[in-house]
């Protein structure tokens, strides 16, 4: 609450130093604003960028950096020689519950700021106190703990108005700096675009970092896992078999022809099918057709995978069974149960139509008129036209159609999981249940496993595994849309 306030308080005194340095500007100029250097309005934001960065700045610093100051100062009340480790992580997320119920007993009246500090574990209304307000206390909580949580929420106090003071501080002396620097000679413009361009360099930093971040996460436990687990056993092992008491058989080539399995039926679904309606759509589909056509195929796209998952679970596999089961009405007796990699490949290519679908429309759309209008001049037909003209010109944004595609198919999990099954096998069966990788991540991420083990190292090891196959299609895919791709005036 505090801090939600605070920022409020940064926004509404950012809002009065618009206004101050747009005022301040127009005075300055005698009121003329062609004497001004730049519009009033980038004086305002001058003076707002000057009053709300160098605040935000510090606010963000201070939020991140008082948590492990204030940690640093409270553990030592409550480390002993056996509670280290996880037991410790446990005991200070009891301090700070229990710091957040006092806090929270203060608001509502349950008791006073004097007794949050005098409370004792001896006193038999603790409990009842803090139950009020939705605090759960043990019974079992020591004199070290509680006091500990006074001292966390005193000193988290104390730096909270210390940061309101110091943030406050900062801004009003920025929005004071701002409209000292505004006059009608000041390069208001300059200054402000020169804020927004590092702003966008900074946003485009995170990005960047954070996909280095993800990439040494998943390198470092990969190598850590590969210290425990044979490298060549894990790349060319044809056998997935966990077992959290050892023995465990962790070979990835299973999982690996799963997800390529159904990705493949799910392909050979959604490109043709989104291909031929982004034909349609662009091509022969009149401006009302196309006006109902297109939302209802891109509404697929918004659809949560857990209902396709539901959808393959309660509707597609009990159909398939019906048809090709023992007791099917072709009398096949292929399918043995609802979950298999028929079930997921069919559903997941109908959650991938809009993908293919919309890309490829708006991929050939782009293709220039002028192309239509100089095969129909030289006497071919629309559909000669959209064979052997737009097509072809539209081939490397289709192409990159169809790899997003492939990149979404392969990082599906709730579709596999809900409609594929769990069994890891090899298999050209498409009526059998197998398993992915991704579904495989989860399921080894689940549980109470020691985090440092094989069985849950090898997660960072399956997706590596993702990361380099999904590197690798999209390079080749870049490499087949720049060699054939035609450039055209």
């Amino acid at each position: 609450m505090h801090t939600s306030w605070l920022l409020i308080v940064l926004v509404v005194l950012a809002g009065i130093s618009f206004y101050l340095g747009r005022s301040r500007a127009m005075q300055s100029a005698g009121g003329d604003m062609r004497q001004l250097h730049s519009l009033p309005n980038f004086y305002g934001w001058n003076v707002a960028l000057a009053s709300l960065v160098p605040a935000v700045v510090i606010f963000a610093l201070w939020q991140a950096v008082q948590p492990n100051i204030i940690n640093h100062s409270v553990v030592s009340m409550v480390t002993t020689d056996e509670l280290t480790g996880g037991a410790l992580n446990l005991v200070m997320s009891d301090v700070r519950r229990i710091a957040n119920g006092l806090d929270a007993a203060i608001s509502r009246g349950v008791m006073s700021a004097s007794e949050a500090r005098d409370l004792s574990v001896g006193d038999a209304s603790i409990h009842q106190q803090l139950s009020a307000v939705g605090t759960v206390v043990g019974a079992e909580v020591s004199n070290n703990v509680l006091r500990a949580a006074q001292r966390y929420r005193a000193m988290t106090a104390t730096g909270s108005l210390m940061q309101t003071a110091l943030v406050l501080i900062v801004a009003v002396a920025g929005a004071f700096y701002g409209l000292r620097q505004t006059n009608r000679d000041f390069r208001a413009r300059v200054s402000v675009e020169a804020v927004v361009r590092a702003v966008l360099i900074f946003a485009a930093t995170v990005a960047i970092m954070t996909t280095v971040g993800i990439a040494f996460s998943l390198i470092f436990n990969t190598i850590k896992f590969f210290n425990l687990h044979p490298a060549s056993d894990f790349l060319f092992g044809t056998t997935w078999n966990p077992l959290f008491r050892g023995g465990s058989s962790l070979g990835i080539l299973p999982l690996l022809w799963g997800t390529f399995y159904i990705s493949i039926i799910a392909l050979l679904v959604a490109v043709p099918i989104g291909l031929f309606s982004a034909i349609y759509l662009a091509e022969y589909a009149s401006p009302a057709a196309r006006s109902i056509i297109k939302p209802a195929l891109e509404v697929l796209a918004g659809i949560p995978t857990i209902v396709y998952g539901l959808f393959a679970l309660l509707t597609v596999g009990p159909l398939l069974v019906s048809a090709f089961g023992p007791n099917g009405f072709l009398g096949l007796g292929w399918m043995r149960g609802g979950s298999a990699v028929i079930t997921a490949g069919l559903v997941m290519g109908v959650m991938l139509i809009p993908f293919v679908s919309s890309l490829s429309d708006d991929i050939i759309n782009a293709v220039p008129q002028s192309m239509r209008d100089g095969s129909y001049g030289l006497g071919a037909t629309k559909s000669e036209t959209v064979r052997m003209v737009v097509l072809p010109a539209a081939l490397p944004g289709i192409a990159g159609a169809v790899l997003l595609a492939a990149s979404r198919a392969i990082g599906e999990t709730m579709i596999v999981v809900l409609g594929a099954g769990a069994a890891a096998r090899l298999s050209l069966n498409p009526f059998e249940a197998m398993t992915t990788v991704t579904a495989k991540i989860v399921a080894q991420l689940t549980g109470d496993n020691d985090f440092n083990s094989p069985e849950a190292l090898v997660a960072f090891a399956l997706g590596t595994t993702l990361f380099v196959i999904t590197l690798i299609l999209n390079v080749a895919a870049l490499y087949i849309v720049r060699r054939y791709r035609e450039q055209y005036e």
